[in-house]
């Protein structure tokens, strides 16, 4: 089989050219096509599910809410195992796939299997899937140097304005806030004054619930104009929270304020996020959406940021604590910089020691073709230019120019033989 073709490539070697040429255009495309990164991503194939219930301790989350999740995702096809996580407030679970999985359809199972068994868990708790990303997604971290505003005006900001503009750019799959303060307010209760007025704390929460909602009330016409009615019942201020109705006794309105004290607060913490030792800040992680190209994923964020920027506050602006485009670039340069050398220094050896100029172009113009050749199989397989793939492409090189070098001496070799026997020929026939 092989005799037969290197007989055909010999007999047709404008069509090998012509194949060899197109072979390298093919190569060069799928350079430019193939996802850059630093690291090879070899994090295992799992779908997050993210369970909050606030105010309840490890041990009730783990009985009421992690325990029947487990048992049931348990059953779910094609998984190898499931892993979980209470702590307070939060529940997290693991569900690791089979690595030929494709992390869609597994998102998809979870999420049928979450749809029945959302009804053995408590009033309230409701399960939801973690972003669609690796354990190595985290490509960009920032912080906002806001030294004008406040940590829950910066807060403010990040999830209302910048996490939303953020989103949208393709490939990112969330945009995790962290630090600061998130407003609310705050009810505190004064047990005393509940028994004085013989109240419970389940009545305060209904009297704000019901008093905290719009509703509609059709439409009429009037001289053949429509008119749309509804409520504005939302609160929007202390002062409406304290003067909410609670029960009526002896004719006389009880109100929030009756017995309980109404203010404008944080929500509870459970850690702070500090730069450089130098005081609390506010800012974001951008996590990368499953099986993208990272390079592109956060040079689209940068260039987000810039037409973000353009609506903040006066003094407000964005500084990157961590950019995996620095380490990529400097990665995939040092590569770059090692295949260039190696490819000369292979091609100044062959010429000198074949000192064949024929020969030793031969085998040097396998090396780019080979190299770009490697990349349709890195993009047939999903696998990402980084420090890893580059690297064995850069090892094989030897291999290369060894095989190179055996076929043309092997070919030298059968050529001097049949010369040899030509040149007695001639000299039997004279």
């Amino acid at each position: 089989m092989v005799h037969r073709i290197i007989e055909w490539s010999l007999k047709n070697r404008f069509i090998v050219l012509i194949l060899a040429a197109g072979l390298f255009v093919w190569g060069l495309y799928s350079v430019q096509k193939n996802p850059i990164d630093a690291i090879p991503d070899l994090s295992e194939n799992q779908v997050i599910v993210f369970t909050e219930w606030m105010g309840r301790g490890p041990q009730l989350i783990e009985d009421q809410v992690t325990y029947p999740l487990v048992t049931n995702l348990q059953g779910l096809p094609r998984i190898k195992y499931v892993r979980a996580n209470s702590m307070f407030g939060m529940s997290f679970i693991y569900v690791i796939f089979e690595d030929n999985v494709d992390i869609y359809w597994a998102r998809e199972r979870v999420l049928e299997r979450l749809s029945t068994v959302t009804q053995s868990l408590p009033q309230g708790v409701s399960p939801q899937l973690g972003p669609d990303g690796t354990g190595v997604g985290h490509i960009l971290w920032y912080t906002l140097d806001a030294p004008q505003m406040d940590l829950g005006e910066q807060r403010a900001l990040q999830d209302w304005y910048i996490k939303f503009a953020l989103q949208n750019v393709a490939g990112v799959s969330e945009i995790a806030s962290f630090g600061g303060f998130q407003k609310q307010y705050q009810i505190t209760v004064n047990p005393n004054r509940l028994l004085y007025y013989k109240l419970s704390v389940s009545n305060i929460i209904s009297a704000v619930r019901s008093n905290n909602n719009e509703s509609g009330g059709s439409k009429f016409e009037l001289s053949d104009i429509g008119y749309v009615i509804k409520t504005s019942g939302y609160l929007n201020s202390i002062q409406e929270i304290e003067n909410i109705p609670v029960q009526t006794q002896n004719g006389i309105a009880v109100r929030v304020a009756d017995v309980a004290t109404v203010q404008m607060a944080g929500e509870t913490r459970l850690g702070i996020f500090d730069k450089n030792g130098e005081g609390e800040v506010v800012g974001g992680i951008v996590v990368m959406r499953y099986g993208e190209n990272a390079a592109a994923v956060i040079d689209n964020v940068k260039a987000k940021m810039l037409e973000v920027a353009k609506g903040f506050p006066q003094g407000v602006k964005f500084e990157i604590v961590y950019d995996r485009g620095e380490l990529i670039k400097e990665s995939i340069d040092s590569i770059k910089k090692t295949l260039i050398e190696e490819m000369i220094i292979v091609s100044i050896i062959v010429i000198i020691f074949l000192f064949h100029w024929r020969s030793a172009f031969s085998i040097i113009i396998q090396i780019p073709i080979t190299v770009v050749t490697s990349f349709i199989l890195l993009n047939a397989f999903g696998i990402s230019s980084n420090i890893m793939s580059l690297s064995g492409i850069a090892l094989a090189i030897g291999v290369i120019v060894d095989n190179g070098i055996i076929m043309s001496e092997n070919a030298y070799k059968h050529l001097a033989e049949r010369y040899a026997l030509w040149q007695e020929q001639q000299k039997t026939i004279t």
